[in-house]
């Protein structure tokens, strides 16, 4: 019993992920706050799966999965910036059919 568990504490410590010279890697930037704006401004669907990643970083990062905090904050960045360049081009869309439209009703009168 007790070779087990000396065992199975050997394994849990070999399977953690490795430190540069005893120290944690930088954290890296989450991009909540740039995930609720676009949220809020830009593109509702890209937005939400960018906070969702968002929140993923910092759990990783407590968890001590530092490569998984480093991908969840590298999709939270690239959702976000996605969201940012859908809403610039949804938002082009509605102002040139607002135009369109304003244009054929003034030349109906």
């Amino acid at each position: 019993m007790d070779q087990n568990y000396t065992e199975q504490n050997n394994n849990v410590m070999n399977n953690q992920q490795p430190v540069n010279n005893g120290y944690a890697p930088v954290k890296p930037d989450n991009f909540m706050v740039w995930a609720i704006l676009c949220t809020i401004f830009c593109c509702l669907p890209f937005g939400i799966v960018s906070i969702i990643n968002a929140n993923k970083v910092d759990t990783l990062w407590a968890m001590g999965d530092y490569q998984g905090a480093q991908v969840a904050a590298a999709k939270a960045r690239s959702w976000f910036k996605w969201g940012v360049i859908c809403g610039f081009i949804a938002t082009i869309i509605y102002v040139a059919l607002t135009l369109i439209g304003t244009i054929g009703s003034y030349a109906n009168l």
